[in-house]
């Protein structure tokens, strides 16, 4: 019984892990795509934040 118990456990930290891993690489790929967007469109966006502001 105890095996089963160990083994679920280890299967439950790599799902975590896994979990943390895609949220990372998912963030990781919009801050890029947000870094990119941005030179490309960089003295737009700097005009439209000083008229926000």
């Amino acid at each position: 019984m105890e095996n089963i118990a160990t083994d679920n456990t280890i299967w439950y930290v790599l799902a975590v892990l896994g979990l943390i891993y895609l949220i990372i690489l998912f963030r990781n790929k919009k801050a890029t795509k947000r870094r990119k967007s941005r030179k490309f469109m960089e003295g737009k966006r700097q005009h439209d934040k000083n008229n926000e502001q």
